[in-house]
This record gives structure tokens, C-alpha cells and sequence, in this order.
């Protein structure tokens, strides 16, 4: 074999190696790709802004088709987890659902019953009930007949929080000086009477309002200091 035979032989051993070495890459790369996109599994994405504490409903997400390996461990891929559940942090729209981002709906303990008001939303709330929050719900009326003085009281003492509501405009009436035009769905875990209170100061006060009660605190308020008259504070 000559020098020319052997340099021959030689490219072509090194063109079989350059072919075995890019069909290897070839392999490699859609080997790569096939595990990028596929297989694909279920996730589901905040449609728009969900605040803090709201009670969850499948409204609220759209379903999309991901690569399994693209998701983390804690994605819900399944709606039934957002059952019974609310958000503990804002929830951004495009954003993925996860676990961390959910919690129970606090319960209701035996002898309770949920019992929702509308309060009003410029005065009542402002930003900082939340579900599981204590309160102290307050309550003015007007004197029963022409001269008793106006009274504010205190009707239920620590209050436990359920659920707050998203801002709903309130239909006009014909007394539009009492009634707030922006107020609150907020839902209580209450005693029989504790419910019968507070359905009755919506129904017949002229304002509900809301004190939150900071954790630790004494809640409860003697008998005496719940009912409170311009005319005898001294």
C-alpha cells in the first residue's frame, strides 16, 4: 500500500468516526428534547389576581398542558385539591398553582354555624380582617322614639372570621344615607345567639362595623360598657 492508499484510509476512518460522533449528537440532542416536552401532565393557572384569604372556586384558573419535568412536586394538577381551601398569599395571574399557596378554610367548631353579613367596605374592613381573624362586632341604632338618644353597642365579642368577600356594589334603596354603597360579604362562625345578634344589627342599625381584636387580647366586655350614649360619657 503507497502513501497515497494509506492517506486514503486513514480519511476515511476519520470521516466514519466524524459520522458515528454527529449521528451520537443527533441522538443525544432528540433524546434531550423528548424529555423537555414530553410526556405532558395537567396544571392549572391564576387567571387574574386572587387576594389574600379568598375562598377558592375553579372559576378562578384555566387548565393547561405542561412537560411533567417543567412542574414542581407541589403543582395541583388536580381541581378537587382547591376544595374547601383558600389563597394565604396573592395570587399574580399567569402564575401556577401550587400547594404551598393554599390552605384549609378554618372549620367550624361544635355548636357553631356560619352566619355572612354585608358590612361596610369603607369602614368595616379596610384591608385587614382576614379569615381567622377575632372581632368584636359593633353597632349603632337610633333612639326608639323622638328624644331617646342614639346608642352604639357592642352585640358579639370575639367573633371568629370564616371567609371575607369580595367588594360588592349594593343596589340604591330609599334610604341611600344609611345604607354604604360598597360593602363586604363576611362570614362568621357564631353561637345561636351570637347569629341572631348580628342578623338583627344588619337588618336594623343604621352602621356595622368591626373592631379586630389583636391575638392575646381579653375579649370579653362587661355588661355594662357594651352600650355606650354621647349624652353619659364623661
Amino acid at each position: 500500500m503507497n502513501s497515497r492508499q494509506r492517506r486514503g484510509v486513514i480519511l476515511l476512518i476519520l470521516s466514519a468516526l466524524c459520522a458515528l460522533g454527529a449521528f451520537a449528537g443527533v441522538l443525544s440532542f432528540v433524546h434531550d428534547v423528548n424529555t423537555k416536552v414530553g410526556p405532558e401532565t395537567t396544571a392549572y393557572r391564576v387567571r387574574s389576581e386572587v387576594k389574600p384569604y379568598t375562598t377558592l372556586d375553579a372559576d378562578q384558573f384555566e387548565k393547561v398542558e405542561m412537560p411533567r419535568r417543567w412542574l414542581s412536586g407541589n403543582a395541583v394538577t388536580d381541581l378537587a385539591q382547591i376544595r374547601g381551601k383558600i389563597a394565604v398569599t396573592t395570587l399574580r395571574a399567569g402564575s401556577l398553582l401550587q400547594t404551598d399557596m393554599i390552605v384549609d378554610r378554618p372549620a367550624l367548631q361544635p355548636g357553631q354555624q356560619e352566619v355572612a353579613i354585608m358590612i361596610d367596605a369603607a369602614t368595616g374592613v379596610a384591608g385587614k380582617i382576614t379569615p381567622g381573624s377575632r372581632v368584636n362586632v359593633y353597632a349603632t341604632f337610633e333612639g326608639r322614639k323622638e328624644g331617646d338618644p342614639d346608642q352604639s353597642k357592642i352585640i358579639v365579642t370575639n367573633a371568629r372570621v370564616l371567609d371575607v368577600g369580595r367588594i360588592t356594589a349594593l343596589e340604591p334603596d330609599d334610604d341611600s344615607r344609611r345604607r354604604p354603597t360598597d360593602a363586604v360579604p363576611i362570614t362568621f362562625a357564631l353561637s345561636t345567639l351570637d347569629a341572631q345578634r348580628v342578623t338583627y344589627a344588619e337588618s336594623f342599625a343604621q352602621r356595622v362595623r368591626l373592631a379586630l381584636v389583636a391575638p392575646g387580647s381579653e375579649t370579653s366586655v362587661p355588661d355594662q360598657d357594651r352600650t355606650y350614649e354621647l349624652a353619659t360619657d364623661k
